[in-house]
């Protein structure tokens, strides 16, 4: 008489994911180590606090001849070139722990998206007040630019372009295969806002199509917020709309960008 055994297999338990709910201590934490990994790269802290600082510089001395050209656009540029840097340098530091597997290791622990993207947009940002702060004292007390409304305001504006432009580096770093890829993306996504912001033309004065599309560009309302500031003592409600609709759009393309952070590296 043959007797049939039956094993029971017990199930493969579903690989972890961390938790859906924002956690303070979690968000600090990635954010630590973000920025114990910047510390570790000088070439990139050299990059982030330094460019800016040179670009702004070297337009001051282009326009020698014309202190008034340097006061009409410097205020403007002030707060594009801290977008592209930290745009730029954000997509490639967050493509690297993706392709390095850094990103896969940390979302199978009690780590959610939202916690990830939170503490890279937290380590990044205090590197963006860094620079945006050096960029603007630079500007007012070594290079002379005439600005009339408060240089505090002109220094909000300036941050809030950095921090733009962090999130937009973690956003579209989510559909780059490679660093390569990533610096590709800055003629896709940070270009057209440059032509079509405000910096060369009044948006007013462009096609109708364009206006309307830089109508929706956050980069306009970035320069509309500096040439507020360039051009009035007081806080004006255009300058008010200007701060929450770059900050709305930081805060919008955050968002996107926990959604499509994905768990795994193909």
């Amino acid at each position: 008489m043959s007797t049939s055994t039956s094993t029971t297999r017990t199930p493969t338990p579903p690989p972890a994911t961390g938790s859906s709910v924002l956690s303070a201590a979690r968000t600090l934490a990635t954010a630590a180590r973000a920025l114990r990994q910047l510390t570790h790269d000088p070439r990139t802290i050299g990059l982030l606090l330094l460019i800016p600082v040179v670009m702004i510089t070297l337009l001051r001395y282009v326009f020698d001849g014309s202190a008034g050209t340097f006061n009409s656009i410097g205020a403007s540029l002030l707060g594009i070139f801290p977008l592209i840097t930290m745009f730029l340098v954000t997509s490639i530091a967050t493509l690297r722990e993706r392709t390095s597997g850094t990103l896969e290791r940390l979302l199978a622990m009690p780590l959610g998206k939202g916690d990830l993207i939170a503490g890279y947009a937290l380590a990044f940002g205090a590197v963006a007040i860094v620079q945006s702060f050096l960029a603007t004292g630079l500007s007012l007390w070594v290079l002379g630019l005439d600005v009339t409304g408060s240089p505090w305001l002109l220094l909000l504006v300036a941050v809030l372009d950095a921090l733009l432009g962090t999130a937009l580096g973690l956003f579209v770093s989510a559909f780059a295969a490679s660093e390569f890829q990533a610096v590709q993306f800055m003629p896709a996504v940070i270009f057209p806002q440059l032509l079509l912001c405000g910096l060369f033309i009044a948006r007013d004065q462009m096609a109708p199509v364009l206006e309307a599309i830089s109508n929706v560009l956050p980069m306009s309302y970035a320069v509309d917020g500096m040439n507020e500031v360039l051009h009035h003592t007081d806080i004006t409600g255009n300058f008010v709309r200007d701060v929450l609709i770059v900050a709305g759009c930081a805060l919008l393309v955050l968002a996107l960008g926990a959604a499509t952070l994905r768990r795994r590296t193909t």
